[in-house]
């Protein structure tokens, strides 16, 4: 049998010799891997560690400048690129140099350097094993100048944008201008300048759609109100009065005319804007209104008698239905008419019915028995004055006022003239009497008032003579009654009036009669139990008239001396009057009047002797 033989010290030497290789060369390893990666450090000093690349361009073992350079070389994006800017009207090439689209090698390179070279040791070697393993590639740096792209999008912008118009309407003399409207545009620099910059960083040739804003006009079109106008414009228009109604007119406005007049107008509230095309109610209605006047027929009641045998009331004088002028109506029609082509347009009227009609009895308007009647007397009257007196009278026969009515005698009287019937006699004009139109009217002033005055009427106007005239103090035989001073009343159209109140529920008749030398006023009505008390006081403050006057006359021959006015003491005279109603004062009233001393004239001839001599 064989034995095993173990040296124990030399296995031991190996195993401690093998433990000192391997202790060694665990200590000598890292110092080796260090001195290898520093080495690797130290052999890129200056350049781009291996791995590392900008825009798929390696740069390995490059210095900074030489990367620079070969980047340049190779990305030649903004020299060779394409962009396509375009909106809905335009299109434009441009290279990305022109928009300000440039490469930064130089800050490329010099990034691509850093990698590895930032942080501690250990974090620079981390980085160095990471890219030499695995690569990196940066994006590249490239500049876009947002001022030279801003600058050549406003440079587009000179050729897109166009300002907003309005379709116009308008005239010069009778023709119609008119002008289309325009779509406004303005390029939206800072969106299309972000669409931009979007492309150009994809460094991808490519199409920018510009970002345009688009602002419509209200009215794009006036077309059709310019034919309206044209329409109007086309012929003269002319007013006539309705059919069956004779007077004045026709009216005309030549299309000169009417282009004046004519109204273009924006109508902000409808749906779309439109304009409006009319004449000008306005200018319409201040001539319609104008000339309104001068085409109006006034409604007048009936005029009646009254019969005193059946006391009913027969018509006298037909009532007159009136009519005005619609002022608004008729400008509405005008334009109504106008866009529809008619130029000869009827005015439009509306009536205007009296507020007594000739079917209406005593009954119905209160008019039932004789409430008053009072007589003056003029004797002595020329015939120029009765003439007058005839026809002022003839104005209030059949006449009616109405209940609560002021009574205007001027305005009932009208104009007094020799076209309406009145004839030349003496009047009294300021401090002497003269020759005038209407002489003799204030004798139907005065008794008027007296009828009034006996009725028991408010009196609201009353203006007495500047003298006492011996017509108005004549009793029914001639004969001169002291009494009746006081009690005479002048009118003088438009300027001095005579006005009286029917304050009763009834419609007031009144009826005249001139016969010979009296003129006799009728008040018909229905009596309300008023009865009047009056008293005079008389003349007091008598001023005896001054000595006559002579005055020469050429036209008068020699011998021949003519009266031209008459003496009359002035005086003061005060009329008290008291009316009762339902026995109680109903109206108390006092009327003063201040009557002026009247010298006598006379005019004689020349040569005429025996002419007193003035008093100094």
């Amino acid at each position: 049998m064989s034995t095993l033989s173990i040296n124990f010290p030399r296995q031991r030497f190996l195993f401690i010799q093998l433990l000192r290789i391997i202790l060694t060369g665990l200590i000598l390893c890292p110092l080796a891997i260090a001195v290898l990666l520093v080495g690797y450090h130290i052999w890129y000093t200056g350049r781009i560690f291996p791995g590392v690349s900008v825009a798929g361009v390696d740069l390995s073992g490059l210095k900074p400048a030489d990367a620079a350079l070969k980047l340049i070389q190779i990305n030649d994006y903004p020299q060779r690129g394409t962009i396509l800017l375009r909106d809905a009207q335009h299109s434009w090439i441009a290279k990305p140099i022109e928009l300000g689209f440039s490469s930064n090698a130089a800050d490329a390179s010099l990034a691509a350097f850093q990698i590895g070279r930032q942080g501690n040791l250990f974090q620079q070697i981390s980085d160095e094993l990471q890219v030499w393993w695995q690569g990196t590639n940066l994006p590249p740096v490239m500049l876009l100048d947002q001022n030279v792209a801003q600058e050549y999008l406003l440079r587009l912008a000179k050729v897109i944008d166009l300002p907003t118009v309005e379709a116009s309407l308008g005239l010069n003399g009778a023709e119609v201008i008119v002008h289309s409207g325009q779509v406004g545009r303005t390029l939206d620099v800072p969106a299309s300048l972000a669409l931009l910059s979007a492309q150009l960083q994809s460094m991808q040739d490519g199409l920018v759609n510009l970002v345009v804003t688009e602002t419509p006009p209200v009215i794009m079109d006036a077309n059709q109100e310019a034919d309206i106008a044209r329409q109007i414009l086309s012929a003269p228009l002319v007013l006539t009065l309705p059919t069956g109604q004779t007077g004045a007119g026709p009216w005309s406005f030549t299309p000169d005319t009417l282009a004046t007049m004519l109204s273009i107008v924006r109508v902000q509230d409808s749906t779309p804007p439109r304009y409006e095309v009319e004449v000008d109610p306005n200018l319409l209605h201040t001539y319609l209104a104008n000339l309104a006047p001068s085409i109006e027929l006034s409604p007048q009641n009936s005029y009646f008698t009254f019969n005193d045998q059946t006391h009913q009331l027969e018509v006298l004088q037909p009532a007159v239905i009136g009519h005005s002028l619609d002022v608004d109506a008729t400008v509405q029609s005008i334009n109504e008419k106008l866009l529809k082509g008619e130029h000869t347009i009827p005015l439009t009227f509306k009536e205007n019915k009296p507020a007594v009609t000739d079917n209406m009895t005593g009954d119905q308007l209160g008019i039932r028995e004789l409430v008053e009647s009072t007589t003056s007397y003029f004797y002595g009257s020329s015939k120029e004055r009765i003439q007058n007196i005839r026809t002022a009278a003839s104005r209030f026969q059949g006449l009616l006022v109405a209940p609560g009515q002021t009574f205007s005698m001027a305005q009932a009287l009208g104009d007094i003239s020799l076209d309406n019937g009145y004839a030349e006699a003496l009047i009294i004009l300021g401090d002497q009497t003269i020759t005038g139109v209407g002489g003799g009217v204030c004798q139907v002033s005065t008794t008027l008032f007296r009828a009034a005055f006996y009725a028991g009427f408010p009196i609201n106007e009353r203006h007495p003579h500047a003298y006492r005239v011996g017509y108005y103090e004549q009793r029914s035989d001639g004969s001169s009654d002291p009494s009746l001073a006081g009690l005479d009343a002048t009118v003088f159209v438009p300027l001095v009036d005579f006005k009286f109140t029917n304050d009763t529920p009834y419609w007031l008749l009144m009826e005249t009669d001139v016969e010979g030398y009296s003129l006799t006023w009728k008040f018909y009505s229905t009596s309300d139990g008023r009865t009047v008390s009056w008293q005079s006081t008389g003349p007091t403050n008598i001023v005896p008239a001054p000595d006559p006057q002579y005055t020469e006359n050429p036209k008068l021959a020699k011998g021949v001396i003519n009266q031209t006015d008459w003496s009359a003491d002035g005086a003061d005279i005060t009329v008290t009057r008291v009316v009762y109603l339902g026995g109680s004062i109903h109206i108390q009233d006092e009327f003063q009047t201040h009557y002026q001393p009247w010298r006598a004239v006379y005019e004689y001839g020349p040569g005429t002797e025996g002419i007193p001599t003035p008093q100094p």
